[in-house]
């Protein structure tokens, strides 16, 4: 979706977000000195450079810091980042500045903001807005352009069209071709951004606007509605209101910064509580109702056993599943795989995600938040008794799990879900843990108990290996206060290891905790079952001390399980920002997600194609082409 900055331009971005807009005056930029402009709450006003204008309006929007790197058509917009005082971060790589956008996105509430050159720096980014559009994340790209109207000429360096390039990986583009209208465009990328299902948004300025100068007047904005379809509403209630009905509440990141109406909700229908990947925190997983993420097979064994409609226990399983701001997507589903149940209510605030799986009895588009406080105002009318048999059925299923995750498999090295319980076991409950796309990301979402909203982080639907180093570092700028950690696996510090150098540079305390097995592991438990062999999975043996050294980080080192709490202890304990090699061995150890995946995927096979999997590792059992690399 692209906005160009035509009166029909705007009337259609602003019909886009559901507001009215207040168009600024289509004043001629006046030459000469600039006069001193005015900065009101929520109004950019005066006579100013389109690069004075970026900032202004980026601070009026509550920007906290800026990420990415300069380059020649925006070294006017950072010359006036730092005479302004508006914080930058510098990254080594427009991915990571994406990623670090991220992470303070997901870690504040907030929209993140990167400021990036066209041509590479834009291509660079596009993995890690993709995975923000896929995730539910705001995002505001500020993005250069070349030169366009009367300065503009054939052949320019970055002529690429950024435009094309950054509709896919977005929400909206705004496009702007008088420097009058760049404020005006930022507001509306950030108000795209935030309404309905949060996303990222990008502003295109041509790098000649950020030297223009030209009177502004950006008024104050109103605040941007809600939607909350109270007739689906009234049909939801009158299949709550079946007190015979046991509720199960499936919830997502939407639900994140109502944890406290969640809980409400919860205690009210006496209902289990799973959660998305990324609706980890939502309920603290320590409350006697939650049962961790998932409810199908590729969830804990809690959710699974808990949300169960097929046992024939008269109290077990449940009837109807309430799922809030939750899209159930094929990563948190495990290949789709969440059972619809008896009953199902779906209520999301993009209407484009409701029923798109599952086919609910009812379809609410509304705000988690004002669901659940309709929700609540009906207490009398749809609460349940205390159910004791639920919880007895939830603690001893976690005591269960608890007995299931206690065995190492490591033969050599350390097993990775021995790291996952020792960094709960040593972090405070407020810790930040940014989680990376490897095998270990399903042992955590599994066992790594997340007590509080926004201090989990997983890339879930774009799967970008790498992101969580750069994420964390977007996170720990915003927090300087909180404890800051990855879980990084060794394939995905290849991706963006140099970004550490950025830690140590601005004195960011993060710990890095790589996973080292040298290999794919993922890929390996993906590809040895159906191939009788792996195929380009393994990595280089790399002197992790050396990278500190080089990089300017602290090394720790843990080489086996009885140095793994105490290893742990002294890089948390440590002041600065700290590289962890953890040598690692997963063993035999199963991963529930991706056993289960595994097992729908083959079923889902045609009787032809199973007989060729089967011929061929029947060949290779054997010996024959069985070489792994």
């Amino acid at each position: 979706m692209e906005f160009q900055f035509s009166r029909r331009g705007l009337f259609e971005g602003m019909a886009a977000l559901g507001t009215v807009a207040i168009l600024a005056p289509q004043a001629e930029a006046i030459d000469g000195p600039l006069v001193k402009h005015r900065r009101e709450k929520g109004i950019v006003k005066g006579h100013m450079t389109g690069a004075q204008a970026v900032v202004e309006t980026l601070i009026v929007e509550g920007t906290d810091c800026v990420y990415g790197i300069p380059g020649a058509q925006e070294n006017e917009l950072w010359d006036v980042l730092k005479a302004k005082k508006l914080p930058y971060l510098l990254c080594t790589h427009e991915y990571s500045a994406a990623c670090m956008a991220d992470g303070y996105a997901r870690s504040t509430g907030k929209p993140g903001v990167i400021c990036i050159v066209p041509g590479p720096g834009v291509t660079n980014s596009l993995t890690g807005l993709g995975e923000a559009l896929l995730d539910s994340v705001p995002i505001v790209a500020i993005v250069g352009d070349v030169a366009r109207g009367e300065k503009g000429k054939p052949f320019q360096v970055h002529c690429l069209d950024q435009t094309a390039l950054l509709k896919p990986v977005t929400k909206g583009v705004f496009s702007v071709s008088e420097v009058i209208q760049i404020p005006e465009a930022i507001r509306n990328a950030f108000a795209l951004a935030t309404c309905g299902e949060p996303g990222p948004t990008a502003v295109v300025i041509p790098y000649n606007l950020l030297i223009e100068a030209g009177m502004m007047n950006s008024p104050a904005r109103a605040d941007v509605g809600v939607p909350f379809d109270e007739a689906a509403f009234q049909k939801a209630l009158c299949i709550l209101r079946n007190k015979n009905l046991r509720v199960g509440i499936y919830a997502g990141l939407g639900c994140m910064d109502y944890s406290a109406q969640l809980v409400q909700v919860a205690e009210l229908l006496q209902a289990p509580v799973a959660t998305s990947i990324s609706g980890k925190g939502c309920i603290p997983e320590t409350h006697p109702l939650a049962v961790g993420w998932g409810y199908g097979p590729q969830g804990t064994y809690t959710a699974e056993h808990v949300f169960n409609t097929k046992l024939l226990h008269p109290h077990a399983g449940v009837d109807c599943i309430l799922a809030i701001g939750v899209k159930y997507s094929e990563v948190s589903t495990g290949f789709y795989q969440n059972p619809a149940g008896k009953h199902h209510i779906h209520v999301d605030i993009n209407p484009e995600n409701l029923g798109r799986i599952h086919t609910p009895d009812v379809c609410v588009n509304a705000d988690a938040g004002i669901f659940f406080d309709e929700l609540l105002k009906q207490a009398d009318a749809v609460c349940r008794p205390k159910e004791t048999q639920i919880i007895s059925r939830i603690s001893a299923a976690r005591v269960q799990e608890v007995k299931n995750r206690s065995e190492s498999y490591a033969r050599c090295g350390v097993d990775p879900m021995q790291v996952v319980l020792a960094l709960r076991k040593a972090l405070c409950e407020d810790a930040l843990v940014f989680v990376d796309v490897t095998a270990s990301e399903h042992l955590a979402a599994e066992a790594f108990t997340t007590c509080k909203p926004r201090t989990y982080f997983n890339p879930t639907d774009n799967q970008a290996m790498g992101w969580s180093i750069p994420a964390a570092l977007g996170a720990q700028k915003a927090h300087p206060g909180r404890m800051v950690v990855t879980l990084t696996g060794d394939g995905c510090f290849l991706m963006t290891g140099l970004e550490i150098s950025t830690a140590a540079r601005e004195g960011l305390p993060v710990k890095f905790f790589i996973l080292d097995d040298q290999a794919y592991h993922y890929m390996q438990m993906l590809q040895k079952p159906a191939y009788n062999r792996t195929t380009a999975t393994h990595l280089a043996k790399l002197d992790y001390t050396a990278l500190a050294q080089g990089l300017g980080v602290a090394y720790q080192e843990i080489n086996s399980a009885a140095n793994l709490e105490s290893g742990i202890r002294g890089a948390l304990n440590y002041a600065g920002p700290v590289l962890v090699r953890i040598v690692t061995d997963y063993g035999d150890r199963k991963i529930r997600w991706i056993e289960s995946v595994r097992a729908k995927y083959t079923k889902e096979l045609t009787p032809l194609q199973k007989s060729r999997f089967a011929a061929r590792l029947g060949i290779r059992t054997v010996g024959l082409n069985k070489v792994n690399d």
